[in-house]
């Protein structure tokens, strides 16, 4: 069994440890190979293996447990496989950061979104700002809020579109569609039945989560429609795509909450339920948030547009 030796000074590990470490940690994990790794990464499988115990070596604990059919990440390694990929995430925003100096900010328009592009009013907006702006580069990047509340900061992004009613702070926001929030069964289930689901009934049930926005949101709107701690469903969170957990849907492991738009771009052979509360349909907003200090005049023309279409005052600052 593979025993990494006692950890270095960290001194030493910043002199060890580089990107190309936590590359190949990453792409092990996400392989679930050294080899597999090795050709997602275009490298030797020798030099996977060599850089993965180095890391290991570093911090005085194995990453992954190896076994016949490959490696699988331990306890300790998930923790710090999170922790990588976060890294890397922010290395790939300074690079986005320093291109768009190097570009300036005249006739391109970086926007970060939480949702995903097969979001109905989403789709259309970014197809008619590109129809009607073709000289203006047009760039999406879709991570997690958090990352991108840090990229529109630092001046790599001009404009979020995120979901929930939470706002981001020090920025300008612009109210823009809402949608309902639905729920996502296998069709033989006993809520499939049902022409109204209410969030109490989802009591008892095992909700899928994934760790990726806006489903993070969907988790914080159940648990303020279910308070108490014994109405609440199971949640379950895995680190895959949301497609991937409409997948384990169909695998009757459990349902999980979508929104409307969602629908078009789902796992075909699920079945959909509007949630309401005692009120009416739960819906999700989504807004636009930029600096006000950001003079970029694409992003003007985009304020523009999203004032066009959904005739919403700009909220100011927060």
């Amino acid at each position: 069994m593979h025993k990494p030796r006692r950890p270095r000074s960290s001194v030493q590990a910043r002199k060890v440890l580089e990107l190309k470490h936590l590359r190949s940690i990453a792409a092990a994990a996400d392989c679930g190979s050294f080899r597999g790794a090795a050709e997602l990464l275009r490298s030797q499988q020798s030099s996977i293996s060599r850089r993965i115990c180095e890391i290991e070596y570093v911090l005085g604990f194995a990453i992954f447990e190896r076994y016949n059919g490959g490696v699988r990440s331990t306890r300790a390694g998930r923790d710090v496989l999170r922790l990588a990929r976060t890294i890397l995430e922010e290395f790939e925003a300074l690079i986005a950061t320093a291109r768009a100096v190097q570009n300036s900010e005249i006739g391109r328009l970086s926007v970060g979104l939480c949702t995903s592009l097969s979001a109905g009013h989403l789709q259309t907006l970014l197809l008619e700002f590109k129809e009607k702006f073709p000289q203006i580069e047009l760039v999406t990047v879709e991570r997690p809020r958090t990352r991108l509340a840090a990229a529109l900061r630092n001046g790599a992004l001009d404009v979020l579109i995120v979901t929930g009613s939470r706002p981001l702070l020090n920025t300008e926001e612009m109210r823009l569609w809402s949608e309902r929030v639905l729920v996502a069964l296998p069709p033989d289930h006993p809520l499939a039945g049902r022409d109204i689901v209410y969030w109490a009934d989802l009591r008892g049930e095992t909700v899928l989560l994934s760790h990726c926005d806006p489903e993070r949101q969907l988790e914080h709107l159940l648990f303020s429609k279910l308070l108490s701690a014994e109405d609440r469903p199971k949640i379950e969170r895995h680190d895959v795509s949301p497609g991937a957990v409409r997948r384990l849907i169909s695998m009757h492991t459990g349902i999980s909450l979508v929104l409307e738009s969602d629908m078009a771009g789902n796992l075909a052979g699920l079945t959909y339920r509007e949630l309401r509360d005692a009120i009416g349909p739960s819906r999700f907003e989504f807004s636009a948030s930029w600096c006000g200090g950001n003079k970029n005049p694409a992003l003007q023309e985009f304020l523009d547009l999203l004032s066009e279409r959904y005739s919403s005052p700009r909220l100011g600052g927060r």
